[in-house]
């Protein structure tokens, strides 16, 4: 009769651990999503950001070799991402393309003016930081006029920090929920335990020794379960690389690392924290309330 009963409780102790691993990785593959999102997010806006230029146009008595120069000293610009100078004829060219037709025909000279694009990096688009390099490039020598998408920037900064907050909030419900989840997991299966805790209570056990093995336990059940995260994750990142490959997940070595090391400390932490505080909670319990 004893073993049977031993082998029941041999079988609910482990449903018990399986049911918690369970949870913890599917609330930790929760939080992985939600984190590739974030992190995703940051690169496609940055590379939105980067697409955006400041448009130079140079005076007509600046010479080529002025140019050349001024060229060489905007690519060590720690804002520069990249510069394509157009030449005025390169520009004639392209417009009378566009427009179909010749316009220097019936003008009889080229209005046009010698141009450098400057494509910032994202850092440097927002509103404020343009705004001072337009005054800083006015007051260059060899600048006559600069052009850019004003409302552009200003639209893209303002959406930017929008999305930015609601997915922090997004992640902040998520993260409580997930705690939540775990929390529950866990005080469910030291639950089965109380009788034990107590008694071990009784014999003089101190609370950080009686604790101590129900911590490394949940510990372990965590990593197990950020392991089966891990997994689906991959298969996510593996899957979203294959249909949409201008993300570069799979390239993105430091955003990869990020995720990962995400899961893992969420799993340590939580666990841990869950653990501590549901042992404290039947190690303050009086006898008689471990009934109810």
């Amino acid at each position: 009769m004893s073993s049977k009963f031993d082998s029941y409780q041999k079988r609910r102790l482990q449903s018990s651990y399986f049911s918690v691993v369970i949870s913890i990785a599917l609330v930790l593959f929760m939080i992985g999503v939600l984190g590739l999102v974030v992190l995703k997010s940051t690169f496609v806006a940055n590379r939105v950001k980067e697409k955006v230029a400041i448009t130079l146009f140079l005076k007509d008595d600046v010479s080529r070799k002025q140019i050349n120069s001024f060229k060489a000293s905007l690519e060590k610009e720690e804002f520069t991402k990249k510069i394509i100078y157009t030449s005025k004829t390169q520009a004639a060219k392209k417009y009378s393309k566009e427009i179909g037709e010749d316009f220097l025909d019936f003008l009889g000279e080229n209005p046009l003016k010698n141009g450098i694009d400057i494509y910032l990096k994202a850092d440097f688009v927002t509103p404020e930081k343009v705004q001072e390099l337009e005054t800083r490039f006015m007051k260059n020598a060899f600048v006559a006029d600069i052009s850019y998408d004003k409302p552009l920037i200003n639209l893209l900064t303002k959406n930017i920090k929008r999305i930015s907050f609601w997915l922090l909030v997004l992640s902040s419900f998520f993260g409580l929920i997930a705690i939540i989840l775990i929390n529950s997991s866990i005080r469910l299966s030291i639950y089965s335990k109380r009788f034990n805790i107590k008694t071990m209570q009784m014999v003089g056990a101190t609370k950080s020794f009686i604790r101590k093995p129900f911590i490394w336990r949940s510990i372990k059940l965590g990593m197990f379960g950020a392991f089966l995260a891990l997994l689906g994750l991959a298969v996510v990142v593996y899957s979203l690389d294959k249909y949409a490959p201008s993300l570069r997940l799979l390239q993105d070595y430091l955003s990869m690392a990020y995720l990962v090391g995400g899961v893992l400390i969420s799993a340590f932490i939580i666990t841990w924290l869950s653990t501590f505080f549901a042992t404290q909670r039947f190690l303050n319990l009086r006898t008689d309330e471990l009934y109810y």
